[in-house]
């Protein structure tokens, strides 16, 4: 015969807590979140659903955010148009305001008004071992909610688009059940604020999420505004590398980067950076890692003069390089 487990008080009120938390959450978060259905049109004009997955809603008046993977094809193609559901019943069209798949996070504009809108927190605040709450559409299963906590942070996830290759930073690891259709929904801290959109399951018990930070709200800004991200381009592929003993005391650092490949023509090859160069500064500031090359290049810096450190065969070179825009490349 089985027995069950006796609960002392304090443990049923930390049970009864913990749960309570989570139905907070989910009560204020869950009309925030939108069941995503993009659609696509065949030749002969009918339409068909050609992907799904969950939004954000980021203004009461129509601008949601969800995962640039959600409204992007398998070619690359940004889907222009969808249908967002809420858990109220409405079901309400929407055109992409601008996609960013080097960020994989995208834009998209109901005309209505009148939306219920999300809390945006700050991931730089999260520890690991700390509650979050995961609201999403897995398989369509529309208003889910799962929990778990934070596993890791600072993981990092590559992104492609026209032929150059990024790291997102700073990703959130968790342990939250997340499935196809959760990408571009919600994670949550305690307090109901979104620090997360849920962006890709690497495993079982093993979801990710493209933080809430300084740099998305840059993103997210610039895709409300502009519709677009801005960004320079070098055409260098590059890897952090320790810096020689003998200029780690002249350069005050550790560590640079390694150039391992130059695009022919691109700015980097015109201003004379070759394979194995070592780069110390960019635009006087140092370049210890690949984001902050990433970060130097963020924004409209397209056509200015940048001055760059680096060293070859041990000897310093001084040499000026001019990004150009990446969106002139696609």
């Amino acid at each position: 015969m089985s027995t069950a487990i006796p609960f002392s008080p304090s443990e049923g009120q930390a049970l009864d807590a913990y749960s309570q938390t989570i139905v907070r959450i989910a009560e204020v978060l869950a009309p925030s979140v939108a069941n995503i259905q993009v659609l696509s049109r065949r030749q002969d004009g009918r339409e068909f659903s050609a992907g799904a997955g969950s939004g954000i809603v980021l203004t009461h008046d129509g601008f949601l955010l969800t995962s640039a993977h959600v409204v992007t094809s398998a070619r690359g193609r940004v889907r222009e148009r969808g249908l967002a559901s809420f858990t109220d019943g409405r079901e309400l069209p929407f055109r992409v305001a601008g996609a960013d798949p080097l960020s994989d996070l995208a834009v998209l504009r109901c005309d209505d008004g009148g939306l219920s809108a999300a809390r945006l927190g700050e991931a730089a605040h999260l520890r690991v071992g700390q509650l979050v709450v995961a609201i999403g559409n897995p398989h369509g299963f529309a208003g889910s909610v799962t929990a778990g906590v934070v596993s890791a942070l600072g993981r990092s996830l590559p992104a492609r688009a026209s032929g150059v290759v990024r790291r997102i930073d700073d990703v959130i690891q968790t342990d939250a059940a997340l499935n196809p259709g959760n990408s571009g929904g919600a994670l949550a801290n305690h307090a109901g604020e979104v620090v997360g959109v849920n962006t890709a399951v690497a495993g079982i018990g093993l979801g990710l999420a493209v933080p809430i930070n300084e740099a998305t709200r840059r993103i997210i800004g610039a895709l409300m505004s502009d519709g677009r991200v801005r960004r320079g381009y070098l055409g260098i592929a590059a890897e952090a590398r320790p810096l020689p003993q003998q200029a780690r005391e002249t350069y005050g650092a550790s560590s640079c980067l390694g150039v391992v490949e130059v695009v022919p023509d691109a700015p980097a090859d015109a201003a004379g950076i070759r394979t194995g160069d070592l780069i110390v500064a960019v635009d006087d500031r140092p370049t210890a890692q690949v984001t902050d090359l990433q970060d130097l290049l963020q924004g409209d810096v397209a056509g200015t003069q940048m001055p760059v450190v680096l060293l070859r065969d041990g000897l310093e070179r001084r040499l000026l390089v001019q990004p150009v825009d990446l969106e002139s490349r696609r």
